[in-house]
């Protein structure tokens, strides 16, 4: 089995930065709801509240580089400009005029990729806010009970955010893959 430079970015796009920004929402969501006060010690919650720091670092880090390599490498190719193909749309044009080329597919294009190209980069927005302001707090977080709960807001938003482009991107790419 083999892949084309393109089909390889992709893959690294979606499959690898995108799934790993949100499965790492998973235990970033776990770790910021089990921060309560009476069920853990002293030194468990400066050791959850590190992985914390660490987790959502990693996750922002995972978003940026999901919205940067989809956005300035795989994006140019799905938008591939072939001269004729401004004229007359017909499928072997590109992924994105195979999908205006069929009106059945065009609203994949009209909504998804807008989707994908505006609303996705509110996700590593959000996830560094979230980083930020759980390296800021630290252990306090503990006691700052309604900083928690805004923190699990931001972040899930964050999560739904990627989820919904993720899942558009997967949608797009088997309705009109980028050859």
């Amino acid at each position: 089995m083999s892949f084309t430079t393109r089909e390889l970015w992709t893959i690294v796009h979606g499959m690898g930065l995108g799934a790993a920004f949100l499965l790492a929402f998973a235990g970033g969501l776990a770790g910021l709801w089990s921060l309560r006060p009476g069920l853990i010690t002293e030194a468990g919650i400066v050791e959850r509240t590190k992985r914390l720091k660490i987790g959502t670092w990693a996750m922002a880090l995972a978003a940026w580089l999901t919205v940067i390599t989809g956005t300035f490498i795989v994006y140019p190719w799905y938008r591939a400009d072939t001269g004729a193909c401004e004229e007359e749309l017909t499928a072997g044009c590109g992924a994105r005029f195979a999908l205006l080329a069929d009106e059945a597919k065009a609203q994949w294009h009209e909504f998804g990729m807008e989707w994908k190209e505006h609303i996705a980069w509110i996700a590593p927005m959000l996830a560094t806010a979230v980083a930020v302001a759980v390296s800021y707090y630290g252990v306090k977080l503990v006691r700052e009970q309604g900083v928690k709960k805004a923190l699990i807001v931001a972040f899930s938003a964050a999560f739904v955010i990627a989820a919904i482009a993720g899942a558009l991107g997967a949608f797009i790419t088997k309705s009109a893959p980028v050859a």
